[in-house]
């Protein structure tokens, strides 16, 4: 243990020394080390996918589920997704020194907000490979340095990876502990990323609930995290109702097992009859288990009934909750007792309730006649995202460049004095 602290200190200590330095790079060399790890990247792919090999061996041999060896399998194709992600981020606008709400002041001083890095940032995150390309990627465009503490059954093809950052780096002439990625398996290394108020500024966890909750209540470092991907759809009696079963189909069934699926389906009394059988035939022909309260059962009988329990329940499946609510507020009412402040969107031609809908709906993002699967960094041209965000803080929503800066008062004078 003494050995994991030290050695986790150590890596804070050059972590936060990088930090400075990795603030003061230009657009310039930061773009260069960016586009020269996508190269280390490609060119070293045989080497990437044979470390790989190594992981998705002892995954397999240790019982690891299907999804998660899927997970954690690299193939050509990603390695190149991965160098193609890390090219994308050198073609966004660099974040850093942006100065805004420039004004004047009666004493003749301007006083506005300067963009600015956060630090150091600690990463901590399961099976996935590429999240360490993406994160080194996002942190060093936003000028932070980062510290990548990457699952155990992924260590082969995260050490793989990190020796192509690195290499990226060196070439820009950028330090190379702008970005490490944790060498040990031990439980303990993350213990102490989390606890290092000193050298780290802020955690992003990235992987199951376990996980996060776990961080969350022992991390004595900020944490930038959602729980829950608890996402609503309120059919509207004044939604268009094509629109309306193409929005709530595509909110559910284009992807199950993603934070931003539509797990609760609400619908307007009104309009239920006239939506619900051709939306759950729909559902039911796709293979969706059906939840209902009494309301949505009696008009789609192969409805299973619903328990409180199911309103509260991020499914991450085929599965979807269904209920019947007397208008606009009782969806409202719904949506902020059970809602993860996720992603919650209407479906309406009613511009007052949706602008209602904005306004009162407390949830990272809140969408009008759009489909949930929306909230992420690139839909909404932030390119890649570290995470999503369901915290009142400075992130929130997709965590893209911007998330991972924070801003500084400036004040510019000439000659000013307080009187």
């Amino acid at each position: 243990m003494d050995d994991i602290k030290t050695y986790m200190q150590d890596m804070g200590r050059s972590a936060r020394a990088a930090a400075r330095l990795i603030a003061q790079a230009d657009t310039a060399t930061k773009d260069r080390a960016l586009r020269e790890i996508a190269f280390a990247l490609r060119v070293n792919s045989a080497a990437l996918l044979a470390a790989n090999a190594l992981d998705v061996a002892a995954a397999t041999a240790n019982g690891l589920d299907a999804a998660s060896v899927d997970r954690l399998t690299l193939t050509e194709k990603t390695v190149n997704s991965m160098a193609e992600g890390l090219l994308q981020i050198a073609q966004l606008p660099d974040p850093v020194g942006e100065i805004s709400e420039m004004s004047f002041r009666p004493s003749g001083i301007q006083v506005g907000k300067m963009r600015v890095p956060l630090g150091v940032i600690g990463i901590i995150y399961e099976s996935r490979p590429n999240v360490t390309a993406d994160a080194a990627g996002l942190c060093l465009k936003s000028g932070n340095a980062a510290i990548l503490r990457g699952g155990s059954e992924a260590i082969h093809s995260n050490q793989a990876i990190a020796v192509c950052v690195q290499a990226g780096l060196k070439a820009a002439g950028l330090p190379e502990t702008a970005v490490q990625v944790v060498t040990t398996t031990d439980r303990a290394a993350v213990g102490e990323l989390i606890t290092m108020k000193e050298f780290v500024d802020v955690i992003v966890p990235r992987g199951g609930k376990g996980l996060i909750a776990r961080i969350s209540a022992d991390a004595k470092v900020p944490v930038i995290k959602h729980l829950d991907g608890i996402c609503h759809v309120y059919i509207d009696d004044d939604a268009d109702l094509d629109k309306a079963i193409r929005i709530a189909d595509n909110a559910k069934t284009h992807r199950y097992g993603v934070c931003n699926a539509m797990e609760t389906l609400l619908v307007a009394e009104s309009v239920a009859a006239q939506v619900l059988p051709p939306l759950c035939k729909i559902y039911l022909d796709k293979g969706v288990e059906l939840r209902g309260d009494a309301a949505a059962c009696a008009i789609v009988p192969q409805m299973n009934e619903a328990t409180e329990e199911d309103w509260r329940t991020e499914y991450l499946a085929p599965i979807l909750s269904v209920r019947v609510v007397a208008d606009l507020d009782a969806a409202m009412n719904h949506i902020a007792t059970y809602s993860s402040q996720h992603t919650d969107s209407i479906v309406t031609e009613n511009y007052t309730k949706a602008m209602r809908f904005l306004r009162e709906v407390d949830s990272s993002s809140v969408m009008v006649n759009a489909s949930t699967r929306f909230a992420d960094g690139f839909e909404y041209g932030l390119g890649a995202e570290i995470g999503i965000s369901t915290d009142k803080i400075h992130a929130r929503g997709p965590v893209g460049l911007h998330g991972l800066t924070s801003q500084k008062y400036i004040v510019l004078g000439n000659g000013q004095i307080r009187s």
